[in-house]
């Protein structure tokens, strides 16, 4: 197809071993795998095909098809049949899994090659674009890693990820994500055994482990909220004893939930932060944080981390503030045809993911919130994560969400979503009460609402922008 060490090949897929192998063409070619999130409407897929400039789309076809003609006029375009796992899962009619433009079929294409080697440098290189919460997304480009960073970055992935010679690894996330898609195809050249869940589902997650003697998981505090909410006698149910290494990150873990899953599944429990920017930044086992409940760990050797104030001055032990790193050995990025972005998040020659945190005396990192979700109420900071880590421990609650929204008096006020089990039924008053007792008056919620289905991306993260965009709106003003 002419592809040349730099250019981007775009995957639309949901896990599938096809997107394994397209991944790994591109890595052997030099060039840029860009995986796109599958929930993208298709004016978002036309935005990341054309700022990373693809020159292939390998996708899934039920993908394929609500896409138009105009979004895929200047690229290839290779379709992959929609696996039946796949179809049943996520309930897609097979009528309107036929794409209507034109697109070569994957698998007879695959056939119909010769094995090919290129002798450019191997190393993993997906182009993974950010969220887009506070603008439209950017893709991180990394530059490549010499000799000596490429066999650091080896040791991280073993150490901190557990991808290790030999490993049988589970991947229940979404490969669209940063950290289920380096570790899988991490995993796909050493791993004794990688199986790629089509979707998450609770029970289906237990029955594999025990069927696969699956050793190495990496999942997200959902994942923990949606096992724990099983009930005890399929919990039991299953032998789990092959696991040895699991790892969760992306977004916030509430302590209950950490301490029932150490409690279920062992100390094989691992806690890492970091971002697609920066790489692992902390790193935390379960012994360790049994020590430091709602830590994420302690900073990583070979990396520098410090904490400054609104002022940029470095914050003392136990005082928060924006949090900026940088792992030696990981090389340096960019963000692709966004230079201006890209110097907007280093200082001192560190990098933000944009979070608040904080040191203790010994070095374990607390995380506050992320830095655009604070919420200032009468010139006090608020962190809704605090909040929603006390409101996930209530009996009968599913997900939550906590957000700042116009305020005439104070600016801002904050108001909770709450989604209750299917089989609990409560008011706004008894979760006012109940985070009254636990919290300090300024924390507490002035409004909340009971809602079913809280928008979460595959990844753990919640879609607050969009839970947030109505009321500010309808205000007239963005802060």
């Amino acid at each position: 197809m002419g592809l040349r060490p730099g250019d981007a090949v775009a995957i639309l897929m949901r896990n599938d071993i096809a997107f394994l192998e397209a991944s790994l063409a591109a890595i052997e070619m030099g060039a840029h795998a860009v995986p796109i999130n599958w929930h993208a409407k298709p004016q978002e897929i036309d935005y990341i095909l054309k700022d990373s400039g693809a020159r292939v789309l390998v996708a899934h076809s039920d993908l394929l098809a609500p896409l138009g003609a105009e979004h895929v006029s200047d690229i290839e375009v290779l379709a992959v049949k929609t696996p039946p796992d796949l179809l049943g899962g996520y309930r897609i009619d097979t009528d309107k899994a036929v794409p209507d433009i034109a697109a070569r079929d994957w698998h007879l294409w695959l056939h119909e090659q010769k094995e090919h080697r290129s002798d450019v440098p191997k190393f993993i290189q997906s182009m993974l674009y950010t969220s887009g919460t506070t603008g439209v997304p950017k893709g991180v480009r990394r530059f490549a890693p010499t000799a000596e960073q490429k066999l650091l970055m080896q040791e991280t992935r073993r150490s901190v990820y557990g991808v290790t010679p030999g490993v049988r690894l589970m991947i229940p996330g979404p490969l669209y994500h940063g950290a289920p898609n380096g570790i899988a195809i991490s995993a796909a050249t050493v791993a004794d055994l990688l199986v790629l869940m089509p979707r998450f589902e609770p029970e289906q997650l237990l029955a594999e482990i025990e069927r696969h003697r699956i050793d190495c998981v990496f999942m997200v505090p959902t994942m923990f909220v949606r096992l724990l909410g099983l009930p005890a006698e399929v919990r039991s149910k299953y032998d789990l004893s092959s696991l040895r290494f699991v790892l969760h990150g992306a977004a916030p873990c509430p302590a209950d939930v950490k301490r029932r899953m150490i409690e279920w599944w062992g100390p094989v429990i691992h806690e890492f932060y970091g971002g697609t920017e920066t790489g692992p930044i902390a790193f935390s086992d379960s012994a360790a944080w049994l020590r430091r409940p709602g830590s994420v760990g302690q900073v990583l050797d070979r990396v520098t981390l410090r904490i400054y104030d609104e002022n940029g001055e470095d914050c003392p032990p136990g005082v928060p503030g924006e949090i900026f790193a940088r792992l030696s050995h990981y090389p340096d990025f960019t963000y692709h045809g966004q230079e201006v972005k890209r110097r907007e998040v280093e200082r001192d020659g560190l990098i933000t993911l944009g979070d608040i945190g904080y040191r203790d005396d010994d070095g374990f990192l607390f995380l506050c919130d992320r830095k655009r979700d604070m919420v200032i109420i009468g010139g006090a900071n608020v962190y809704p994560a605090e909040i929603e880590s006390v409101l996930s421990a209530m009996p009968g609650v599913r997900d939550c969400a906590v957000f700042g929204i116009p305020d005439a008096e104070y600016g801002e006020s904050l108001l909770a979503l709450v989604e209750p089990q299917t089989d609990h039924s409560f008011g706004p008053a008894e979760v006012l009460v109940y985070l009254r007792q636990r919290l300090s008056g300024f924390k507490v919620p002035r409004q909340v609402e009971i809602r079913s289905g809280l928008p979460r991306e595959d990844s753990g993260k919640i879609r607050k922008r969009l839970l947030r965009a109505p009321y500010w709106e309808a205000a007239g003003r963005l802060i």
